[in-house]
């Protein structure tokens, strides 16, 4: 198996340059000379949203196919829905056939579908990301991670500085994939995921008796009683931040049901765990997907070293949507001091796969840092932060 360090110099080696004129010129390539005879493969939500960005394009799609029988004969925002089958039969040799199914938690790989467009005499099979691309302004960075090449080659030393600062080869191993999707949108080579609950996995760290567990981007309390499993009650504390308050309210309810022994030591704060002090605009979705910075809510920011002052935390867990990077740099002294284990989502933008790496390294240089995968997809990647005394690979 090739040495994991040439192969990040060989992916590496393409010239942001080069790596533009990819962009551009990758869709109509791979759909020529159909690239303005588009059949839109999945008629849910991603194919919906292809379909606007399209017209805002001038480009009106031929039709959508779909597996979903209950839509065949239908009309989905204008246009047919016909079964695979028919579709190929009516335009496998005039149209190209674009893969809109981000498919999390789908049983089936891209290869997959486009495997079985083509045994069904589809021609020109391509999936979205060369579209996404070709059109930046109006797809990216609708998709977690997914963003220009270019910009990850532009990047170069910090990519490197990432990849440097991880702890094992199954980590390295992951980053090469992680990184190979990001330029070329390759989903087939993307490692299964581990069989371990994400942000708990015992391969890498045991719960302690005393857990301090600090959650940012609590939800609904998923999170927190994925945590109550872990540690099978026996913990200290739970702080919880969240500052959605339909979320919070859903959270409310979900922890009533537990015992008042459990429940007296979770503390649910209304707040976003920041860089900075402060306030900011939100819009209060109830959504996993709600993010800072837009809306008519006002919300408060903290930063966990003010906000835990006096707390020793043990395990941090953050999925919030982006604003990773800025709420650790706000629990720089947490993490100086005390060295959490961190489970921080890594999938959000395109360059957290190595900022998020190498900005743990920074803060602390003693923490194992490794990336786990918890869906074949790059949703769900997660950068585990271990300190040595409680590190277990």
């Amino acid at each position: 198996m090739p040495d994991v360090s040439r192969l990040l110099d060989e992916l590496l080696a393409e010239s942001a340059e080069d790596a533009m004129e990819r962009e551009q010129s990758e869709f109509d390539r791979q759909a020529h000379p159909f690239s303005t005879y588009i059949v839109l493969f999945g008629a849910a939500r991603l194919g919906q949203l292809i379909l606007a960005g399209l017209r805002r394009a001038g480009c009106e799609p031929l039709a959508f196919t779909d597996n979903n029988s209950a839509l065949w004969g239908q009309d989905v925002a204008g246009i047919p829905v016909f079964s695979p089958a028919d579709a190929a039969r009516r335009f496998g040799d005039s149209a190209a056939f674009v893969i809109a199914i981000w498919g999390r938690g789908a049983p089936d790989s891209m290869e997959a579908r486009a495997a079985r467009l083509r045994q069904l005499g589809c021609r020109k099979v391509v999936p979205f990301g060369p579209l996404f691309w070709k059109y930046p302004s109006l797809f990216l960075p609708h998709i977690p991670a997914m963003d220009l090449p270019h910009k990850v080659l532009q990047q170069a030393g910090s990519v490197r500085s990432g990849f440097q600062a991880l702890a094992d080869e199954r980590s390295r191993r992951e980053f090469i994939a992680q990184l190979r999707w990001r330029l070329y949108c390759d989903f087939d080579g993307l490692p299964a995921p581990i069989p371990e609950p994400i942000y708990w996995p015992r391969s890498l760290v045991a719960p302690l008796q005393n857990e301090v567990y600090v959650d940012c981007g609590a939800y609904d309390g998923d999170t927190i009683l994925s945590f109550l499993e872990f540690a099978a009650r026996r913990f200290s504390q739970v702080i919880a931040f969240e500052p959605d308050s339909n979320s919070r309210n859903r959270m409310n309810q979900s922890l009533a049901g537990l015992p008042e022994s459990v429940r007296a030591r979770i503390r649910v704060v209304a707040a976003a765990a920041a860089a900075h002090e402060g306030t900011a605009r939100f819009h209060a979705t109830g959504l996993p997907s709600a993010v800072m910075g837009a809306g008519p809510d006002q919300v408060r920011e903290i930063t966990l070293d003010h906000e835990l002052s006096g707390v020793a935390p043990t395990y941090i867990k953050m999925d919030i949507e982006g604003a990773e990077p800025d709420a650790l740099s706000g629990a720089r002294e947490i993490l100086h001091s005390h060295a959490p284990v961190l489970a921080i989502a890594a999938y959000h933008l395109q360059d957290h796969l190595w900022t998020l790496p190498a900005l743990i390294h920074s803060l602390n240089p003693d923490y194992r840092i490794f990336l786990r995968p918890h869906i074949q997809l790059v949703e769900d990647l997660v950068c585990y932060a271990v300190p040595p005394q409680r590190s277990l690979a």
